[in-house]
């Protein structure tokens, strides 16, 4: 990530701003561009929203949101995947799902891309975690493995065909990190 501002400016003065393409970010009084994605990190994005969309809309468990703009405990971040168990998506006064989402997901997925920081990556799960989000992926195209975050555990590193753990109300669905990556051939 880039910072775009060397001055701090407050949230609101953030949310004023026009959108940036690829998205910005707001974090403690500093602006931060979130790096183009590139193949490996577009692609799985798309399969992930996919498989998610698959396994949670038609009973109305979860939705997935591809770069969803959501502001909550003083910062406003854009997870490459965010991802709402039904009950908790926001909705306007017409029953309309909401345009501003002022909640922290329920699962946060981010695809680390070639030249991003893995820690600042790292540092927006842990405080999307430390806000009520119950669970965190990092995946890491590169090595073929996810960092998994939960509440009040230490992170675990999955790799092969070892299961990965999603919300609780998707239980039903399984997927290995041998399967997730294994969405970057095409042959």
């Amino acid at each position: 990530m880039v910072v775009a501002a060397k001055s701090k400016i407050s949230l609101a003065e953030f949310l004023q701003l026009p959108e940036t393409k690829p998205a910005s970010e707001y974090t403690e009084g500093q602006i931060y561009q979130k790096p183009m994605p590139q193949g490996k990190h577009s692609r799985l994005q798309k399969r992930l929203l996919e498989a998610i969309s698959e396994v949670g809309e038609p009973k109305k468990l979860a939705c997935a949101f591809p770069e969803l703009r959501c502001t909550f405990g003083g910062r406003s971040i854009v997870p490459d995947i965010a991802v709402f168990e039904w009950s908790r998506i926001p909705v306007d006064e017409d029953g309309e799902i909401a345009n501003r989402f002022e909640i922290a997901p329920d699962w946060i997925i981010e695809i680390l891309s070639p030249d991003q920081s893995p820690n600042q990556v790292i540092k927006k799960i842990l405080f999307s975690i430390q806000h009520g989000t119950k669970l965190g992926w990092f995946a890491d195209p590169s090595d073929k493995s996810v960092i998994v975050f939960l509440p009040n555990q230490m992170p675990k590193f999955i790799s092969g065909t070892d299961i990965l753990p999603v919300l609780c109300v998707l239980a039903d669905w399984q997927l290995s990190a041998a399967d997730l990556f294994n969405w970057l051939k095409i042959n």
